[in-house]
């Protein structure tokens, strides 16, 4: 069962009812969450398109970076 990504805000200090937010998505959380699948989202990494964040051996992708390559994305048609 695959779980949605959903960016949650952050909770004030001290408080810690709600679900931990979560900044780096691993390659299958982040690929759903650009409407992709992992092997697009492969290709965009090996073509420099969007920057990967490397702990030890994982692979994640920041949000801010999905946003940004959404919003460097956008055109308009005439």
């Amino acid at each position: 069962m695959r779980s949605t990504v959903e960016p949650t805000e952050s909770l004030p200090s001290g408080r810690r009812n709600g679900p931990v937010p979560r900044r780096l998505l691993n390659l299958r959380d982040a690929a759903e969450y650009l409407g992709r699948s992992e092997w697009a989202l492969r290709e965009l990494i090996w073509k420099g398109r969007i920057p990967v964040v490397r702990i030890d051996r994982r692979i994640q992708l920041d949000l801010k970076d999905l946003d940004a390559l959404i919003d460097a994305s956008k055109v308009r048609e005439t």
